[in-house]
């Protein structure tokens, strides 16, 4: 497709798309903006940055009639800045209509009671906002959601983990039962079933996959920390490698203090965010880094997918998630619209499993290394296991077997020696597989310590 123009979108969304330099259609968008546009309940499951919130936004905004004044398209998100995220994408829209579309952000934090009184007068158009502060203006009996034509679950995913199915189930409890349902998520676990085929009949699921699963964009380094203190290997990336804005993600709040704290030390200005700092205050912090007040932000995977951040050259991941699929979400922060990013993962060798399963994934790296203040080309780190598998080492005892399998003896015999060279080769598997499985025990254990 060659660009929006095929959709034959209203002239106000072209405008819209035009002003932000959208003129190509992704992947995600070229697959269902056409099921969407012919009333089709749709699953739609894709990576982070592929374009979810305008694929349904575009042709929702398509469908809307501004003159009738009542509720007609309700979007959930899992947080209040995903939340915002689709609420400042909607009014970019909504303010190129040539008649009014009211599009209303209802979230935790923000004045409720001035909210009922505004919702007195007139009811949105486009309703977006956190599953329970919806659920609230609805018990209040303030919004009007029986006339919602169009329900967008985003990240349901994402929502399932942070607990507010049981909110978005109520409120779907509440809605019209000829309404379209469009429902967005990373990945579709299984505990999301119920709920899909509860309120979806007939879904057309797509899942869209990536054509590399970290964008070409993107250079992934692997620097080990063997030995080595990890807090000064950030600062020296920080610092050696000019980022123009960079993230650091770790996998506790208490670790994204200690590297805040380490780095502020060494005179390092620090934007920190992680689930124990209040609503109001990221919602300062994330101006703040809007507008390159810092250049550098340390956070919790509540940045990997409840924030976006544009403009990110660099991400560093201090440590490996315990969750893998947010290696996808933390990496995907950079390399967006068509701009170079760097991606770094720091590990040591009890995250050698780790890295195995990220790279079965389809993730490749390149290794890399600090040497005078310089980032270079490092070893491999499977170098060693490599050259190991190629000699097809034995024991001393073995290699006697082996010599004397090859003078002339007995059949029977020979295939003794056989029994004893594979059985100790899968003695050798095993040993190695349990001190994978020890090593990934520890592993844990560090993290929630």
């Amino acid at each position: 497709m060659a660009n929006f123009k095929a959709f034959n979108f209203q002239p106000f969304i072209l405008e819209a798309l035009a002003e932000i330099h959208f003129n190509e259609p992704t992947v995600v968008q070229e697959k269902l903006i056409p099921l969407i546009k012919k009333g089709k309940n749709v699953v739609g499951q894709s990576q982070t940055g592929s374009g979810k919130t305008h694929t349904f936004l575009l042709p929702l905004f398509d469908k809307i009639k501004p003159d009738v004044d009542q509720v007609q398209v309700l979007i959930t998100a899992p947080s209040r800045e995903l939340a915002n995220q689709i609420y400042q994408a909607a009014i970019q829209i909504a303010k190129h209509a040539p008649t009014e579309i009211r599009v209303t952000n209802f979230v935790g934090g923000t004045d409720k009671k001035r909210q009922i009184e505004k919702l007195q007068h007139h009811q949105p158009h486009v309703v977006i906002g956190t599953p329970g502060r919806i659920l609230d203006m609805m018990n209040e009996q303030a919004l009007k959601v029986h006339t919602a034509e169009y329900f967008v679950v985003d990240e349901a995913d994402m929502t399932l983990d942070m607990g507010f199915l049981k909110e978005v189930d109520q409120i779907a409890g509440r809605l019209p039962k000829n309404l379209q349902m469009l429902v967005f998520s990373a990945t579709i676990p299984e505990s999301l079933r119920p709920f899909l085929l509860k309120y979806m009949e007939n879904p057309v699921i797509e899942e869209i996959k990536a054509k590399a699963v970290i964008s070409d964009t993107v250079d992934n380094w692997l620097i080990s920390t063997k030995g080595k203190d990890k807090n000064k290997i950030i600062y020296d990336l920080l610092t050696v490698g000019h980022p123009y804005l960079a993230i650091v993600f770790a996998n506790t709040k208490q670790r994204v203090d200690e590297i805040s704290d380490y780095l502020k030390s060494q005179g390092l200005k620090i934007a920190k965010i992680h689930g124990d700092i209040s609503p109001r205050e990221r919602k300062r912090v994330m101006r703040q880094v809007q507008n390159m007040d810092y250049q550098y932000v340390v956070a919790t995977d509540l940045a990997a997918r409840g924030i976006d951040i544009e403009g990110v050259s660099h991400v560093i991941n201090a440590e490996i998630p315990n969750d893998l699929t947010f290696f996808i979400h933390r990496v995907g922060r950079t390399g967006r619209n068509g701009l170079s990013g760097t991606a770094i993962t720091l590990y040591d060798p009890s995250d050698d499993l780790a890295i195995t399963e990220l790279e079965k994934m389809g993730v490749s790296f390149t290794p890399k290394e600090i040497k005078n203040g310089t980032i270079v080309e490092s070893y491999d780190r499977n170098r060693r296991l490599k050259r190991e598998k190629s000699k097809d080492e034995l024991d001393p005892t073995l290699i006697g077997l082996v010599k004397k399998k090859k003078k002339k003896i007995k059949p029977g015999y020979k295939k003794k020696i056989d029994w004893a060279i594979a059985e100790s080769n899968k003695q050798k598997r095993r040993q190695a597989k349990r001190q994978e499985i020890r090593n990934v025990k520890k592993n844990k254990k560090k993290s929630n310590n």
